[in-house]
């Protein structure tokens, strides 16, 4: 079977989103898959990790398409002065420069006019690239989709349109939330949002979730969808990413590592709240705690962390992926991040089961919902709102007092992970594709 996986990121370009497909490229030829790759030549990305590239195979046939997006600097700017101007909620006009302004009015303009996301700037020569391999002798078995951005499920239709083609689209996040949390979504890719992904769903033979939880809620959206073509399969772990051999964590501090872009669906205001907490009630305990952040802060995040250094957080920035399991395996406990907010019930964040295989105990800040369950019932640590100061001082308290008397322990009890294996997942991928083909041809 040859499948084509169609993804706006893959390397050299690093982030959370890079690795579901990444992995299934890597994993898929075990399970009697030929894939082959379709991504952006230019992305317009924050970040790039070239030690990704590790994992692409010598004789991966990748087919990159140019997008006519600008650089992400640029974008990032743009939205910046959006804010600023008065139109992204800042106050209009209170002492922002003319220049500002006029890149703030160009910000909402081009935000109202990029639906369903920037990334639509991609699919002019997307669709030209998919045509021509539509046509051409290198006939493609499953075309799989993976979202955000979400406006590559345009191709769906097109990937369709060559008969005996199966169709999969795979949701990593849910489009529902994507158009609601994230900074950069407009109001125009809300409104549209809904009526777009019921037409391109019925260009699908099969669907894919990173979630039960987002297998459920697009059910219960989109009714004509037929259950038995909608999959669960969650992110995982490949353990090639991690040292042989884990190092040991300091001895003299205590050191609580999280890897990862804080946004607003993964907001440390609660956190930093309760370091200020413990550092006035108990300040001798939490001189021995160093809270380590290993990547990007967006700018909407960024004051929380003001003054943050005199309660022991140190900010890494992004670091390559190796160097992040390194980081991770160093310390005495990691944390995963899950704000309350509308839609964080059905979430959990991808790193979590590299978390669950690293074995360091998991401090999880979360609301109730699929992230909390996931922790509780893998037993990887405790789990506590993610706005509650009190109680995420508490926790951190009587860590950081076991570690004081010599009573830590830095291992997790995590039982029953195996089946989150990259190599089992994408076994479990391959029959997806293959239900999906039997019904594309009939």
């Amino acid at each position: 079977m040859r499948a084509l996986l169609v993804t706006y990121v893959f390397p050299p370009v690093g982030g959370a989103g890079v690795g579901r497909t990444l992995k299934l490229a890597k994993y898929l030829p075990d399970h009697g898959v030929r894939p082959a790759v379709l991504t952006a030549a230019n992305p317009s990305v924050p970040v790039f990790d070239e030690s990704l590239l590790r994992d692409v195979a010598p004789d991966l046939e990748i087919l990159r398409a140019r997008t006519l997006e600008p650089g992400y600097a640029l974008k990032q700017a743009t939205w910046d002065g959006h804010k600023a101007s008065g139109d992204g909620g800042g106050a209009r006009g209170n002492g922002v420069p003319l220049h500002r302004r006029a890149i703030g009015r160009l910000g909402g303009l081009a935000r109202a006019a990029l639906v369903p996301d920037p990334q639509i700037l991609w699919q002019p020569h997307a669709h030209l690239v998919l045509g021509r391999r539509l046509l051409g002798p290198s006939r493609d078995d499953v075309v799989f989709i993976s979202g955000p951005p979400f406006s590559q499920f345009l191709l769906a239709p097109l990937a369709r349109a060559r008969p005996g083609t199966a169709v999969v689209l795979d949701y990593r996040d849910e489009w529902v939330t994507y158009r609601t949390t994230y900074e950069m979504m407009g109001r125009a890719a809300a409104a549209i949002g809904p009526a777009l992904e019921r037409s391109l769903l019925r260009a699908a033979h099969a669907v894919t979730t990173a979630t039960e939880a987002f297998r459920a809620r697009l059910l219960a959206d989109f009714p004509f969808l037929d259950p038995d073509r909608v999959h669960a399969i969650p992110n995982g772990y490949d353990p090639d990413d991690f040292p042989g051999q884990a190092p040991e964590p300091p001895a003299d501090r205590f050191v609580l590592t999280y890897a990862g872009t804080v946004f607003r669906l993964t907001s440390a205001r609660g956190l930093i709240g309760a370091l200020r907490r413990l550092h006035r009630d108990d300040p001798e305990l939490a001189r021995l705690l160093e809270v380590r952040f290993i990547g990007r802060v967006v700018e909407t995040e960024a004051d929380a962390f003001d003054g943050s250094e005199e309660l022991g957080v140190v900010r890494l920035g992004y670091l390559e992926k190796g160097e992040v399991a390194r980081q991770l395996a160093g310390s005495h406990m990691v944390l995963c991040l899950l704000d309350d907010v509308p839609g964080c019930e059905r979430i959990y964040p991808g790193k979590i089961f590299e978390l669950m295989y690293l074995g360091r105990p998991c401090l999880t800040l979360a609301p109730p919902g699929a992230l909390a369950d996931l922790v509780a019932a893998h037993r990887l640590g405790p789990v506590v709102p993610p706005r509650d100061e009190a109680a995420i001082a508490a926790a951190l308290a009587g860590a950081l007092r076991a570690f004081r008397d010599g009573r830590y322990r830095a291992t997790a009890d995590a039982t029953g992970i195996e089946r989150y294996h990259r190599r089992a997942l994408a076994g479990r991928f391959a029959e997806v594709f293959r239900g999906a083909l039997a019904r594309a041809r009939g």
